[in-house]
């Protein structure tokens, strides 16, 4: 499992001409689902992702989190950040999980994040979706759980 995550003043997804989901500060999160995932997968990112001090606090130091500073999420389906690009240059989503699955996973990822966060918001899993963003730092940061899991290099 994937997440690009950024740091925002304010974040919105709008599909069809409507707005589905919109926050002010917090993490927008580009989340893709591979093949391999399974549930545990989803509450190891969920866990990293709510954890993650990357706020700054009262001396500008990045200590806080998205509850220290009372952030929202904005979590968004995106199945390209599985993409191989490693041969030739038409990328290759093979190893994305399939609609179905992924669907059942990215829920039950917005359902780990509400236990902890007030308000998270979402797009429309499957659909053309416009978001728009002011990043704030700019500030990204991506996780994987491949390497969450791997040892550590000296």
């Amino acid at each position: 499992m994937r997440a690009l995550i950024q740091r925002v003043t304010h974040a919105s997804v709008t599909v069809e001409g409507k707005v589905t989901g919109a926050i002010g500060k917090g993490f927008l999160v580009l989340l893709g689902v591979t093949e391999q995932d399974t549930e545990a997968e989803v509450t190891l990112l969920a866990d990293k992702l709510l954890k993650l001090r990357i706020f700054p606090d009262a001396e500008g130091k990045t200590n806080c989190s998205l509850t220290d500073v009372g952030g929202s999420l904005l979590v968004i389906s995106q199945f390209t950040l599985c993409a191989d690009c490693r041969r030739g240059t038409r990328p290759s989503f093979s190893h994305a999980a399939k609609p179905d699955e992924a669907n059942r996973l990215y829920e039950l990822f917005l359902g780990k994040c509400r236990e902890v966060i007030p308000h998270v918001d979402c797009g429309v899993f499957g659909a053309h979706m416009d978001v728009e963003l002011l990043n704030d730092g700019p500030f990204t940061i991506w996780l994987d759980t491949d390497d969450l899991t791997a040892p550590r290099h000296r």
